[in-house]
This record gives structure tokens, C-alpha cells and sequence, in this order.
């Protein structure tokens, strides 16, 4: 099959979170199963040019933006380790700034135009390739506008496009893109769009919405996170259109790129491991303890590689915090996010220099670190669509410690759970004492060493390869591709 990327980060070309790694991987992939993968992003002014080889094409753009059109220029690349094809979108008014999305936490206030061109270049690049995808796959709310204007906009503005069925995942629901409807010519959708069976949310404009009344098919990140969207819990305010449009939905597990993630070739650490022989992982703990300043103890080492936001449970880690600090335990963060979070770690970590380490950075080669470094890696998510780092920690040796939720809840078994191998520990409540709870039972495990080696050697047999969910991914293409169905009109209370 012929298959389109749009998505609005790749890694490790531009990253801020999981979304990246997924497109990397599933690409990969896909061109593995003998697929025709092809990949368009925006050109930011951080992405890694030199990564991808990307070199400029005589390819222009022109795309309407309301009143005006902007140019966008095509660079053509490779996904780095493979031969999957890359087509960065420039536009310099656009995405020659820093931060992809936003700046010291604040989204940037040109968001809406910036993927309205995004979405639109990414179609008017089709005809110029003379290349006609069978499936446009568009991710989150930053490409929903692709999937709005194959169905809206496209018989009559790009006919090459018209009928090409679209796939939309969402990695994450709480993400929407909501914007007011003042901006609606941004779009370049017709009006018609602008309704309760299109683009209209409580009067404003929802590109996520969007995306999801117009594609074929569509995807969640993990079996259980297709469940929870569904529920007013979990659904922030869409449950009711994710409901009608259930038999369109699967959940389908992420894996990892285990080539990318593998403790016996990691070329960023400072000794490799495998299950059989684990002596290599002793010195990644030294390493990672003197990089970051930590007491050179055997404490239980717990690692934090995430974005610093609310939906992390980051209020939990505090709040339980100064007790955890009592213990026999080191904690090191590392990731971005809210401001008031980022003080608030940095305040600790000056109360306990040589327990706790945060760096505030995006630090591809320090997460690798901390993944083979840490005894345990704890991920306290209010929700968590899939989540990779329980997987990538699994991987590495390093016992996973999180909330029973989405993804996490799919990949990770607890010790005291009797219908599984256990690989981990799981926590039900989202309050700093079930936190608390949870880390006395990893530290009393820890201190028995051969039972420990057996989780984390039960945690390392794990097969979270891409290559199952690729297979996934073609049935969900093949369902797009046939006569549409699942839709439903949409119906609101008010």
C-alpha cells in the first residue's frame, strides 16, 4: 500500500513527546512489511536537517490562509535508518521560531494557521509528486485538518485527493485544537464545515473534532484508551461523538523501535546488558549517579523521563515527595513543561542535591541513561493514552512503577496481580499515599536481590516490537479503503 504520513513531529528530527516516536517507528515498520511509507512535517527551525539528508526540491506550495497566501518550499529527505521518504514543509513565518507548538509553556497564538498550512501543504503536495496515496494517516489535532479537507474541501479544491480515505490516531484526547470560530477563514474548510457534524464545538472550532467526524477509520494508542475516551471521565467532552463513532475505533497498542531501544547495542550507554548477562547494567547506575550528581549509593534509583505537565502526575510526585525522601531512594527527572512545575522540582532537588536530580531539557542520550541507569521508572499519569517508557523500561531492566490507566494499564502487570507474570508495580489511586504505597512495596522487593532480578529479567522477555501493530495498522488501512462506515450524525445535550 501507498502511505502518507502527516504528522506534526518525527524523531529524532523534532520531538517534544511520544508522538515523535511513534512516527519514527511505525513507518519503519510499515516499509519493513513492504509498505510505500512516506512522511510529511513541518520544517521547524530545530529539526535535524542534517539527520535526515534533507536537501531542497524545486517543489513550491502556494496555500490560502483566509485572505492571503503563503508559500511553502519542500525539502526531501530520508527517515534516518531507513528508506522511508521525508517531505519537510518550509515556511519561515510559520515555523522558523522556537518550540514547535509553544514557548516557557504558552501555545504559540498562531497555532491554528500554522497547521491549517500544514495540513492543506501536505495535500498540495500529492500532485506535484505524482504520487497518490491508497491512506492519508493524519496524528493529533496538528494534521486533523488533512482528514477535514479530504472529506470537505478536496473534490472540489484538489480533485487528485478526492476519494484518498484518511485514518486519524489520537495519541492524546485532552489536545484539540479548539480555537475561536472569529478564525474560521484560516481553515479554508467551507462554511458548511463550520456545524455540529463538522468542525463546531460550543461554538467554536475544534480541529481534533474535525478530524474525527471526517476520517474513515480511527485510532487510539492502546486498547484501553479506546475504552476510556468513550467515558465522560476520560473523554473531555468529545465521549458522546467517540461514542457514535465506535465502530470506527480501535485501540491498537504502540510498540517501540527495539533497535533504537536495545541494552546490548545502546551506543549511549556506558556498558551494554542483556537479560543473560547483566553486569553491564551495575555500571550504567555508577554512570548515570555521577553525570547527575547523585550519592554513588545503592539506593533505589528512580528515573522520570517525561513533559512536565499536569497530565504526568507531577502534583502526586510532589506531594509525596518529602516521605519518599525518607527512604532509601534517588530520583532523577528529566523533561519539560509547566513553569510552576519546573520550580517546584528545581526547589527540591536544591533541598536534596545528592537524592534528587532534575534536568530541564529535551536530552535524547541522557533518557537513555536514565532508562538503563535507574532500578525503577515511575509513571504517575491521571491518564495515559499508551505511554512508551514502561515498554522502553521493560526493555532495559528497569521496573516499571505506575498507575493503572490506558496504556499503562495493557503493559504492565503487577507483582501481587495472580492472573499474570508479573513485570511491575501498579497503583490505583491518583493520591501521593497510594504513590507512597506503591514505592515501599518496589523498595521491599529491591532489597531482596534475587527476586528482583527475576522481575527485571521477566520485564526484558517482553516482545513490544512494532512489527504486531503494524499488522494492526494495514487491517485498519484495508477497513478505510472499503465502502465508509461507523459514521453517525452527532447529537448534543445542552
Amino acid at each position: 500500500m501507498k502511505i502518507l504520513f502527516v504528522v506534526s513531529e518525527v524523531e529524532p528530527l523534532a520531538k517534544t513527546g511520544g508522538l515523535a516516536d511513534v512516527a519514527a517507528a511505525l513507518p519503519k515498520a510499515l516499509a519493513a512489511l513492504g509498505h510505500d511509507v512516506r512522511i510529511a512535517l513541518p520544517l521547524y527551525r530545530q529539526l535535524d536537517r542534517a539527520a535526515a539528508s534533507l536537501a531542497p526540491t524545486p517543489i513550491r506550495l502556494p496555500v490560502r490562509l483566509g485572505t492571503q497566501t503563503l508559500e511553502g518550499r519542500v525539502w526531501s529527505g530520508h527517515l534516518p535508518g531507513s528508506q522511508v521518504t521525508v517531505y519537510a514543509i518550509e515556511q519561515e513565518a510559520l515555523y522558523d521560531r522556537d518550540g514547535l507548538y509553544g514557548l516557557h509553556g504558552r501555545d504559540h497564538p498562531d497555532n491554528l494557521e500554522r497547521f491549517s498550512f500544514f495540513s492543506q501543504a501536505a495535500l498540495c503536495l500529492l500532485p506535484q509528486l505524482s504520487w497518490r496515496p491508497e491512506v492519508v494517516h493524519c496524528h493529533d489535532w496538528q494534521a486533523a485538518l488533512a482528514a477535514a479537507h479530504l472529506k470537505f474541501g478536496a473534490s472540489s479544491r484538489e480533485p487528485w485527493c478526492a476519494g484518498i480515505p484518511a485514518v486519524l490516531t489520537i495519541h492524546n484526547l485532552s489536545y484539540q485544537g479548539v480555537f475561536p470560530k472569529s478564525r474560521w477563514a484560516a481553515t479554508q474548510l467551507p462554511d458548511a464545515a463550520f456545524s455540529l457534524n463538522g468542525l463546531e464545538f460550543y461554538d467554536q472550532i475544534n480541529c481534533l473534532k474535525g478530524g474525527i467526524v471526517s476520517a474513515a477509520r480511527l485510532t487510539t494508542v492502546s486498547p484501553t484508551y479506546a475504552r476510556e475516551i468513550q467515558t465522560p471521565q476520560f473523554g473531555w467532552g468529545l465521549e458522546g461523538l467517540l461514542r457514535a463513532r465506535a465502530k470506527a475505533l480501535t485501540g491498537i497498542l504502540n510498540g517501540i523501535d527495539v533497535d533504537e531501544w536495545n541494552p546490548a547495542t545502546d551506543r549511549h550507554l556506558a556498558a551494554t546488558y542483556t537479560a543473560q548477562r547483566l553486569a553491564g547494567k551495575a555500571a550504567c547506575k555508577q554512570a548515570v549517579q555521577q553525570r547527575l550528581h547523585l550519592a554513588p549509593r545503592n539506593d533505589l534509583l528512580i528515573g522520570m523521563v517525561q513533559r512536565l505537565v499536569d497530565q504526568k502526575g507531577i502534583d502526586i510526585v510532589l506531594g509525596a515527595m518529602e516521605e519518599l525522601m525518607a527512604l532509601p531512594v534517588q530520583l532523577a527527572v528529566l523533561g519539560t513543561g509547566e513553569p510552576a512545575y519546573h520550580r517546584a522540582l528545581e526547589q527540591l532537588a536544591k533541598r536534596h542535591p545528592d537524592r534528587v536530580s532534575v534536568t530541564l531539557a529535551f536530552d535524547h542520550p541522557l533518557a537513555h541513561q536514565i532508562e538503563a541507569g535507574a532500578d525503577a521508572f515511575l509513571m504517575a499519569s491521571k491518564f495515559e493514552p499508551c505511554g512508551l517508557n514502561q515498554m522502553y523500561s521493560m526493555r532495559y531492566g528497569t521496573v516499571p512503577i505506575v498507575k493503572r490507566v490506558g496504556g499503562l494499564a495493557d503493559t504492565v502487570a503487577d507483582l501481587d496481580d495472580p492472573s499474570d507474570a508479573p513485570t511491575g508495580f501498579v497503583f490505583e489511586e491518583h493520591a501521593p499515599q497510594a504513590l507512597l504505597a506503591v514505592a515501599r512495596r518496589a523498595l521491599a522487593l529491591f532489597r531482596d536481590r534475587a527476586a528482583w532480578t527475576r522481575l527485571i529479567k521477566r520485564g526484558m522477555r517482553q516482545d513490544f516490537s512494532w512489527r504486531r501493530s503494524a499488522q494492526a495498522y494495514v487491517r485498519v488501512y484495508q477497513q478505510a479503503r472499503a465502502p465508509r462506515a461507523g459514521h453517525r450524525r452527532v447529537t448534543r445535550r445542552r
